[in-house]
């Protein structure tokens, strides 16, 4: 349930009204906004901290542009401990070591089932939105190793942004999204039967810190929204506000030692192709906590 009292209560014109100013003020207008150069990621200057927790402060996102360092798992893994960030989603498909190596899967493995998997585009999702609660993914990074030879950028928006459009749109929506039955995940079957349980809730909710917090997918398989005219008009109204080119949407392509810092915000990332010369790599590190003091 949300407090009364949260600027993200879609009764709370006051709070909300409040908390929208801020949002705005300033806000940043082009991806560029959010880089911030490092030099060494394992271990921050603070004044490189500062600037980065800065713009997740604002934006919820920040991509830092460091050195080329190789295929070094301790730089996702140090550079997330620098700001809170410890819990890891060791899922099914991440290395032992809970981070993720998104890269082309081989014909024959079973990752290539699924489209992070491939270098298929993928739609506007918030990561983990399958998750149940108490699992939920807050926190996101993801590091380029390397990147493909073409394609595979990645777009970004500030989850706080859609649900300031929404609002704006038409308060009804965030009431709809904030049922604990508007999107369920149906469950996923493997060989040995149930592999992931069905997963109900709402799209958009509060943390017990009182920040906001977003489920999302763009698919249209695995996804069942619930069937009330009220959560349908709100599902087609993110579809189209998705289609735009939206302030605060962000288009950026990563380069070897850049990486994305994030709240879970939604992301997208264009089809892309691979060279024998030049395959995308990227370090994913999923978390169960949000970036400290945001």
């Amino acid at each position: 349930m949300i407090h009364p009292d949260s600027p993200f209560h879609p009764d709370n014109a006051t709070g909300y009204a409040d908390w929208r100013a801020a949002k705005l003020r300033a806000y940043p207008t082009r991806a560029e906004d959010l880089l911030v150069k490092i030099e060494n990621p394992k271990a921050l200057t603070a004044d490189e901290h500062a600037l980065l927790l800065a713009q997740l402060q604002k934006t919820n996102i920040a991509i830092y542009v460091g050195p080329d360092l190789g295929a070094d798992k301790n730089v996702p893994r140090m550079l997330g401990q620098q700001f809170g960030l410890h819990r890891l989603d060791a899922n099914l498909l991440s290395d032992d070591d809970g981070i993720t190596t998104l890269t082309v899967a081989d014909e024959t493995e079973k990752k290539g089932e699924f489209i992070p998997y491939t270098d298929r585009p993928i739609r506007w999702h918030t990561d983990g939105y399958y998750n149940p609660a108490g699992r939920w993914i807050l926190g996101m990074m993801l590091h380029c190793v390397s990147p493909a030879a073409e394609g595979g950028e990645n777009a970004l928006m500030d989850h706080e942004m859609l649900y300031l459009m929404l609002r704006d749109t038409n308060p009804a929506h965030i009431h709809a999204l904030m049922q604990e039955d508007a999107m369920s995940i149906p469950p996923r079957m493997d060989d040995s039967g149930i592999a992931r349980a069905e997963e109900t809730g709402p799209v958009f909710s509060t943390l017990p810190g009182g920040q906001l917090h977003m489920r999302y997918t763009a698919r249209t398989r695995s996804i069942a929204w619930k069937q009330d005219n009220a959560t349908l008009a709100a599902v087609a109204a993110i579809e189209k506000l998705l289609t735009q080119n939206l302030p605060g949407m962000f288009r950026h392509r990563m380069e070897p030692g850049t990486g994305l810092i994030c709240n879970n915000v939604l992301h997208d990332r264009t089809g892309f192709i691979d060279s024998p010369q030049q395959k995308r790599m990227v370090f994913r590190a999923r978390y169960y906590d949000r970036v400290a003091n945001t």
